[in-house]
């Protein structure tokens, strides 16, 4: 038989103090008040606890104090903060601080309890390097900064605070969102992933929130949004930064209020949702020429995490190359073939502005074309203007190589391209240093669609 969970919760109004009692007493949790942080402290010196919350003003300092001395001296511990309605900067310096969650006053009983719910869902007993060992067999290296991002993914995964992933593209910013969700006590949830920038903009705020039978042309029956369908798990937004203005705004109210308002409804829907956000581009950037709102900009980016590039850890290269081989030959079902070492060689001295995604292409089209037995380098096939860094020196190769040319190889780099990056044409037309609109337009001459 489990034991009974107990809770340590610290508010120095008496009101809060009995209401979070029997809330927490109805959910079967033994609940120790503290009116102080001094009381607080000596009720964590004397026993175990399975969660905290606690308010941030208190008579004797701010609970951000207590949050802080909790990370340290008691990581395992899920600890939250009671802020003041709308006090969004508050709980955003708890999140970084190292708190589980928050939540605001007046107390909303409903989301106390799936946050608590949460909370306990995490296993104290598991340390992070556990999670890390996890993180190793899918995010694949053993370079320094792979197992720094790998420790850091382990860390942030037993918090609720939004994570910001910043990587070109290729450098497996999915992968980590994926992973950081396995890793958290959301894992039993949903996971939805959705690219911002492949909704059409008039779509939009019904894919995320939903819509009314009704609401608009077309609108045949009630529709739940990416918010609702995602409920107690992760929600990815994938280039956020093509996010329009007009929805970053709807954003930033569903985020602050935890809440969505579908269209066509009258009244707002509370949800309950972890948000990781990545994109390619400098957002800092983008909110400095007023393309992105700062307000939602600091409301994702809370934590940090930076995926990469693959030419700035290349000693992973060749077990990156074996675990591709591998799987490829795993899902073709046919003989795993190897690397020679000229052509590992080959691929350690090639920039890969594509990154991974590029290096599985460039395999995956290798044991297509190529003939059995172990890979030689004059088998691997580069982009037509990469041809000239792949085989140097390391150090003469940071350049980011723009596909040039023309006739048949131009037909043959924009191919490429294409297919490095999944066909997307707006990434791919970036990679080609093109706009959306030159891109169509030889696709169009050329006769390709």
């Amino acid at each position: 038989m489990n034991p009974t969970p107990t809770a340590l919760i610290v508010d120095d109004e008496a009101d809060i103090l009995t209401l979070l009692g029997i809330s927490l007493e109805r959910m079967g949790i033994q609940a120790h008040k503290a009116d102080n942080l001094a009381d607080a402290r000596t009720a964590l010196a004397s026993q175990s606890f399975d969660f905290c919350l606690t308010d941030m003003r208190l008579p004797d300092g701010n609970g951000l104090d207590l949050v802080r001395e909790i990370s340290q001296s008691q990581p395992g511990l899920p600890v939250a903060v009671i802020t003041a309605h709308g006090d969004m900067q508050s709980a955003i310096d708890a999140l970084k601080s190292g708190a589980f969650d928050f939540v605001n006053k007046p107390l909303d009983l409903v989301r106390l309890r799936d946050m608590v719910e949460t909370a306990l869902r995490l296993n104290p007993a598991k340390p992070n390097h556990q999670a890390h060992d996890q993180g190793a067999d899918r995010l694949i290296g053993q370079t320094p900064v792979m197992r720094q991002l790998r420790a850091q993914i382990a860390k942030v995964a037993r918090s609720q605070a939004p994570v910001f992933i910043h990587g070109e593209s290729g450098t497996g910013k999915e992968v980590i969102a994926r992973l950081i969700h396995d890793l958290s006590p959301r894992s039993d949830k949903p996971f939805l992933p959705i690219n911002c920038g492949a909704i059409p903009s008039e779509l939009m705020e019904s894919e995320f929130f939903g819509h009314r039978k009704g609401s608009f042309t077309g609108a045949g029956s009630d529709k739940k949004g990416l918010f609702q369908a995602a409920k107690g798990g992760t929600l990815f937004l994938d280039e956020v930064a093509e996010l329009p203005l007009s929805m970053q705004v709807k954003l930033l109210r569903a985020l602050q209020e935890r809440a969505v308002r579908p269209v066509g409804a009258s009244f707002e829907e509370a949800v309950d949702v972890r948000i990781i956000s990545a994109t390619h581009k400098n957002l800092a950037q983008r909110v400095q020429v007023g393309e992105f709102r700062q307000d939602l900009f600091y409301r994702l980016n809370v934590i940090q995490l930076d995926a990469p590039p693959l030419r700035e850890r290349r000693d992973d290269i060749p077990l990156l190359a074996t675990h591709i081989l591998q799987r490829l030959a795993e899902r073709d079902a046919i003989p795993p073939r190897q690397l020679e070492p000229s052509a590992t060689h080959t691929l350690m001295n090639y920039d890969f502005p594509g990154n991974v995604r590029e290096l599985e292409n460039i395999l995956e089209r290798t044991l297509a074309l190529g003939e059995e037995g172990s890979i030689q380098a004059s088998e691997l096939s580069f982009p037509a203007s990469a041809t000239a860094t792949a085989g140097t020196s390391p150090a003469h190769t940071n350049q980011d190589p723009k596909p040039q040319g023309n006739g048949s190889n131009d037909e043959h780099t924009l191919i490429q391209t294409l297919e490095t990056h999944r066909w997307n044409r707006t990434r791919a037309a970036e990679a080609l240093g093109l706009t959306l609109r030159q891109l169509r337009y030889r696709l169009e001459k050329m006769g390709l669609k």
